[in-house]
């Protein structure tokens, strides 16, 4: 009985222990427009997004690039579509950097911006944006880069051998304390 006990400890355990931990996919993201796509240091850049809803506002963040932290989503012209201004620092080295937005509603968009040292480049037009990959690049947090599928399988694996070698141990220990 107490081997049953244990082991339906063990597997509650892991079962509420696994639910709150699903994993953040980039897919969960809606996404932001950033004009222009390319930009030099000292640039002023415009992003949209439609996630945060009809008069909604957001804030954005675009610390990736050393710009500010925080910066005001506002609703724009056109009913549906939030906007937002930001500056390129002067110190901003060349290379993509990921900006997001957290609207109040809950909802979150990212895109990519990229830095040039020089002119901005030609955008190309009717090639669709490609959508973010992974999380913001904020310098801060916990995220779990690279771990997906098999990693979460292997490690549930583990656990649940380490479950089962438990209740085997507990129950010879309890067969040889009978004799």
């Amino acid at each position: 009985m107490r081997t049953a006990r244990v082991l339906a400890g063990a597997v509650l355990t892991i079962a509420v222990a696994g639910l709150p931990i699903a994993p953040a996919f980039a897919g969960d993201f809606d996404k932001l427009e950033i004009e222009p796509g390319t930009a030099s240091p000292g640039a002023t850049v415009t992003v949209s997004t439609l996630a945060c809803g009809k008069h909604g506002v957001g804030t954005g963040d675009a610390s990736a690039v050393g710009g500010p932290s925080a910066f005001e989503l506002k609703p724009g012209t056109h009913k549906e579509l939030v906007v937002g201004q930001f500056t390129v620092p002067e110190a901003a080295k060349a290379g993509t950097y990921g900006i997001g937005v957290k609207c109040k509603n809950g909802k979150e968009a990212t895109g990519d911006l990229v830095v040039s040292t020089g002119s901005p480049a030609p955008t190309k037009p009717g090639k669709p944006a490609e959508p973010p990959k992974g999380g913001m690049k904020t310098g801060a947090g916990g995220t779990s880069e690279g771990s997906g599928t098999p990693e979460i399988i292997a490690g549930a694996a583990v656990l649940g051998a380490a479950a089962i070698g438990g209740t085997w141990f507990l129950r010879r220990r309890a067969g040889n304390d009978r004799t």
